[in-house]
C-alpha cells in the first residue's frame, strides 16, 4: 500500500522549531521520513532536545541557530542545512510571536517594526532563500504559518501580530502565483487557539476560557493537530494544492 504521505528523501528546514507547533512539526515530518533542520534564535535547549528526541526516534535532524529577520542570517542558515542535509525540499515559515499586547495608543514605531519583522519579514527572507533551489529542480513546497488572527484581528492588543498574518496570507498567495508554474507550492496552515507556549505566555486562563467557550469541538487544539496539518500540505498527498491556507481552529472560524 502506498504512503501518500512519504517524505522519504526530502530535507525540510522548520524556523521556530524549539517548541509548540514548529517543535511538533519537526517532529511529525521526521517521522514521515525527512530530514530535518531546526532552526531556532533563543531556545537552544529546547531546539537541542527536538534534535535529540527525533534522532533517538531513528530520524535525522540537526539544531541550528539564527536571526530569521537578517537576511545574511537566513542565507547562511540555509547553506548550513544543506550542507549538513542536503539541498532544502520544504520551508515551513513558523517563526513569530506576538511579541507583547499592546493597544494601538501603547504600540511604538519600533514595536510595530519589531513584530512586523519577525513575523512577516522572515518568512519573506527564508522563502526567496530557498526559491533559487526549488526553482531549478522544479520542486518544492513552502508552507507558512499564519494565525486565526490574521483573519479576525485577533485578541485585545494583538493589532500588530493580526496584521502582520494578514499581511503572511497575502504573501502566500502571491508567492503561489509566482512559484507554481515552476513546480514549487506555497501554502499556509492557520492555528486558531492552541495549547502552546504561545498562548501559555500571552493568554491568560480566564480569556482561555473565553476562547473555548466560542470553540464548536469545546476544546483547545493541540501543536500536534497543527503539525499534521503541515505535513499533509508538504506531502505528495497535497500535489495540487496551491495557495490555500488551511482553517485549524476547531471550528471557531468557518471560512
Amino acid at each position: 500500500m502506498q504512503n501518500y504521505l512519504d517524505l522519504k528523501g526530502k530535507v525540510a528546514l522548520v524556523t521556530g522549531a524549539s517548541s509548540g507547533i514548529g517543535a511538533a512539526t519537526a517532529a511529525v515530518l521526521a517521522d514521515l521520513g525527512a530530514r530535518v533542520a531546526i532552526g531556532y534564535y533563543a531556545n537552544q535547549k529546547g531546539a537541542e532536545q527536538v534534535r535529540d528526541t527525533i534522532s533517538q526516534a531513528g530520524g535525522w535532524a540537526v539544531a541550528l541557530r539564527a536571526d530569521v529577520r537578517r537576511a545574511d542570517e537566513v542565507h547562511s542558515l540555509v547553506q548550513r542545512a544543506a550542507n549538513e542535509l542536503g539541498r532544502i525540499d520544504i520551508l515551513v515559515n513558523n517563526a513569530g510571536s506576538l511579541v507583547e499586547r499592546l493597544q494601538l495608543v501603547e504600540l511604538t514605531e519600533a514595536r510595530w517594526d519589531e513584530i512586523l519583522n519577525l513575523n512577516l519579514k522572515s518568512a519573506m527572507l527564508c522563502s526567496q532563500a530557498v526559491a533559487p533551489s526549488m526553482i531549478e529542480r522544479k520542486s518544492g513546497v513552502i508552507i507558512n504559518v499564519v494565525s486565526i488572527a490574521g483573519r479576525n484581528g485577533g485578541g485585545l492588543g494583538a493589532g500588530a501580530y493580526a496584521a502582520a498574518k494578514g499581511g503572511l496570507i497575502a504573501l502566500t498567495k502571491s508567492l503561489a502565483k509566482e512559484l507554481a508554474p515552476h513546480g514549487v507550492r506555497v501554502n499556509s496552515v492557520s492555528p486558531g487557539v492552541i495549547d502552546s507556549p504561545f498562548h501559555q505566555r500571552f493568554s491568560t486562563q480566564a480569556m482561555l476560557r473565553k476562547f473555548v467557550e466560542g470553540i464548536p469541538l469545546g476544546r483547545l487544539g493541540t501543536p500536534m493537530e497543527c503539525a499534521t496539518a503541515i505535513a499533509f500540505l508538504a506531502s505528495p498527498a497535497a500535489s495540487y494544492v496551491v495557495g490555500e491556507t488551511v482553517e485549524v481552529n476547531g471550528g471557531l472560524l468557518m471560512l
